[in-house]
């Protein structure tokens, strides 16, 4: 028990992501996304991440898009142990999310960039801790005589996870229906992890154990990536694909602590003939399970390799739609404790989104997406878990002149709950996302 207490004692607190995507991936960064979901056809600026191929038929000249997003989010678990309920509230938050884009197209060529926060990005808090980890430490106690009526428990837990992204792009018609284009993206992952658990206040002992991690986390990574682009009258056929990117960032490592207070040290001392084998041979244990979290030490956070294809027809100068489709290969993206063994299968998802002009002003448009990441019980973990999702997007843009628009949209996650027996009682997992954004694209 003290060894697998020991071990969720460092587990990475991944924070999952508040917008949409894959598991570790990003794919909302401009706000026609969020009021259309399907872009994997555009030919307009946001291009430069979803359809770089596409910008060959853009705008002629310089083009600039300025995007901010705020998503809020809640991870919940509700643990049912004993005919009892317990609610650990989990609120993920980030501050106000930008994206940059521009591109310059001149005749076949084009050259584009996108900056953006390109995975997860946000914070993470359990002011209550989580249920695998409190009643792990309760049992730990527990089979040494300290039951849980007798001390006050102490228990938070919190993390932040952002991966940084700037791309360049490079596109060129080959004909006049068909276009290439190759890029890279840089990948900056900035994350922390923070948590304690401490049983204080015991009548004979005062503080009787802690579990005390403090951890920063940093690294790079690059994405290849290329896609093509065939446009013929009204219909566009696009597919990109960004080969997986390694991120393996290094500790930097505060504080990690694990072990039994002081007073019940001395306790074991004066009343157990092998306390100190026992003792040492805890330590033993604390320092090999704790081991991955040291100073220096790497853990690999990959970004898998991302297929998107889509399909966008135009059935009017006013009306647009577009179908979309995306494979993130996620079995094969490497993750702490090769937990990507234990998924069923990669991320799919499938998104259709339809714009309409309702004059040379104002475009409205809509969209849905669903997520199907394929969960296991083994991937699912308290402090890392996710849930399928439908997304439904709507929004519009406000052309205020011939060079600058205005885009305003927001989306809604519609989650399923994701049941799971453990040792210790059934955990539902459970989760809201909502996102609102703004922007404006210049034309030069």
């Amino acid at each position: 028990m003290k060894k697998r207490l020991t071990m969720i004692a460092v587990a990475t607190l991944i924070v999952a992501t508040a917008t949409a995507g894959g598991l570790m991936t990003n794919t909302n960064y401009h706000i026609a996304f969020d009021r259309m979901m399907a872009r994997g056809a555009s030919l307009d600026i946001d291009a430069a991440y979803s359809n770089p191929a596409g910008l060959a038929w853009g705008h002629e000249g310089f083009q600039l898009s300025l995007n901010f997003q705020k998503p809020w989010q809640y991870r919940d678990i509700e643990l049912t142990r004993n005919g009892q309920k317990t609610l650990y509230e989990g609120k993920a938050s980030a501050p106000i999310v930008p994206a940059l884009f521009a591109s310059y197209k001149k005749d076949r060529w084009a050259v584009s960039t996108m900056i953006g926060i390109v995975g997860s990005g946000g914070f993470v808090e359990y002011k209550q801790g989580v249920p695998m980890f409190n009643v792990l430490l309760q049992s730990m106690l527990a089979t040494n005589g300290i039951n849980p009526d007798t001390y006050s428990l102490d228990s938070e837990m919190k993390g932040k996870q952002y991966i940084y992204g700037g791309q360049v792009n490079f596109t060129y018609k080959i004909l006049d229906c068909f276009s290439a284009a190759v890029g890279i993206r840089a990948n900056y992952y900035d994350g922390y992890y923070r948590g304690h658990v401490k049983a204080v206040e015991h009548p004979m002992f005062g503080d009787v154990a802690k579990l005390l991690l403090d951890v920063d986390q940093k690294g790079w990574g690059f994405t290849p990536m290329i896609s093509v682009n065939y446009h013929q009258g009204p219909l566009t056929l696009t597919a990109r694909y960004e080969f997986r990117t390694k991120l393996n960032p290094k500790n930097e490592t505060n504080i990690l602590d694990a072990g039994l207070g002081a007073k019940v040290v001395e306790y074991m001392v004066k009343t157990e003939p092998n306390a100190e084998a026992k003792l040492a041979a805890l330590q033993a244990q604390l320092g090999a399970y704790t081991a991955p979290y040291q100073n220096d030490v790497r853990t690999r956070y990959d970004m898998p390799a991302l297929l998107s294809v889509a399909a966008g027809y135009e059935f009017s100068p006013k009306l647009r739609a577009t179908l979309e489709y995306h494979f993130f290969d996620d079995k094969n993206a490497k993750m702490a404790n090769d937990r990507q063994n234990e998924l069923k299968h990669g991320t799919h998802e499938i998104l259709a989104g339809i714009e309409y002009d309702i004059n040379e002003k104002f475009t409205v448009s809509c969209g849905g997406q669903r997520t199907d990441y394929g969960l296991a019980d083994g991937y699912q973990q308290n402090t890392s878990f996710a849930c399928d999702s439908y997304s439904i997007g709507l929004g519009g843009a406000w052309n205020i002149n011939e060079q600058v628009r205005l885009n305003a949209g927001y989306f809604i996650s519609l989650y399923s709950n994701y049941d799971k027996q453990t040792t210790y009682g059934l955990e539902t997992y459970s989760r809201t996302n909502n996102v609102i954004g703004i922007g404006l694209d210049w034309k030069f």
